[in-house]
């Protein structure tokens, strides 16, 4: 009887388990995690085993370092995309130099994030875990310490994952990738749309000079755009306009936000450029003519 019980017991308390994790479908039926999520999920579940082995083994062994121990009260909020070929990379080797480091799993904390295939939830969480927290590129690690934050490592790292590690742990972390995105998400954090607006030139100086390409700054308007921050989005996609001025990407994803705010003859012009710089774009055609009926 008391064996029964105990079966009993086990499989309430794994049912109770798996309920509490959160998941979604992509376009294609594949099985994705979304909110927060203990690491055992990526080791045993099937839908996610696979690279996150292959990734964790094929990584190679790193020795313990005695600067390891000035990370033992850091907490590491990983924000990643179980669909983004970046976190299932970088995620599994991260956990594997914090093992080798001697450092506690349990100073993890994993948050997964929607993609594009679910409407306006690109890079969120089902609870808004992202909010405020500067999220734009999957995956994310960012470093606290007393519940401050006190480094980032966004998509990869800006040397190795070790030499990353240890700069932090001396308390001189290099600066995060995407040095334009960062720059344009801390100045919307301390200033009104409409003074953004005032000071576009100031910004769109600054911003020249950190940007990589258009992708960096597009990004991060379809990330603005949904999450309803449209006013946000089209300033960052009007910046990428005037940096990449020959590229039909950047006015397509600009008329896109400009369509959405309802500015339908400023949308009308930037898909004509698309068309200029691209005329067999199906997509810009097609916008057009939903445009033209409006």
């Amino acid at each position: 009887m008391k064996k029964r019980l105990l079966v009993v017991f086990m499989c309430i308390s794994t049912f109770v388990f798996a309920q509490d994790i959160h998941r979604f479908e992509d376009a294609k039926g594949n099985s994705h995690l979304c909110g927060e999520f203990p690491l055992k999920t990526l080791e045993k579940d099937e839908a996610f085993q696979e690279w996150f082995v292959k990734n964790y083994d094929n990584f190679p062994k790193t020795e313990k370092q005695k600067w390891a121990k000035k990370l033992k009260d850091v907490q590491v909020d990983i924000y990643l995309g179980t669909w983004c070929g970046d976190s299932k990379r970088w995620v599994p080797r991260f956990v594997k130099i914090w093992d080798d480091l001697g450092l506690k799993r349990e100073q993890l904390n994993f948050i997964a994030l929607y993609n594009s295939s679910v409407e306006g939830k690109y890079k969120q969480g089902p609870n808004g875990e992202e909010k405020g927290k500067k999220i734009h590129r999957v995956p994310t690690f960012i470093f606290k310490k007393d519940n401050q934050e006190i480094a980032r490592i966004v998509e990869t790292p800006n040397n190795t994952l070790e030499t990353d590690l240890k700069q932090i742990a001396f308390e001189c972390p290099s600066e995060p990738n995407y040095r334009a995105a960062t720059y344009i998400l801390d100045a919307f954090q301390g200033k009104t749309v409409e003074q953004i607006k005032m000071e576009f030139n100031k910004h769109y100086s600054t911003v020249y000079y950190k940007t990589k390409n258009r992708r960096e700054l597009n990004t991060l308007g379809y990330v603005f755009l949904e999450a309803g921050k449209v006013q946000e989005a089209l300033i960052v996609l009007k910046i990428n306009t005037y940096m990449f001025q020959h590229d039909p990407n950047v006015y397509d994803s600009y008329a896109e936000a400009l369509a959405i705010a309802g500015e339908t003859e400023k949308a009308i012009d930037n898909y004509r450029k698309v068309l200029l710089l691209d005329r067999s774009n199906e997509n810009a055609q097609e916008k057009l003519q939903e445009l033209y009926k409006k």
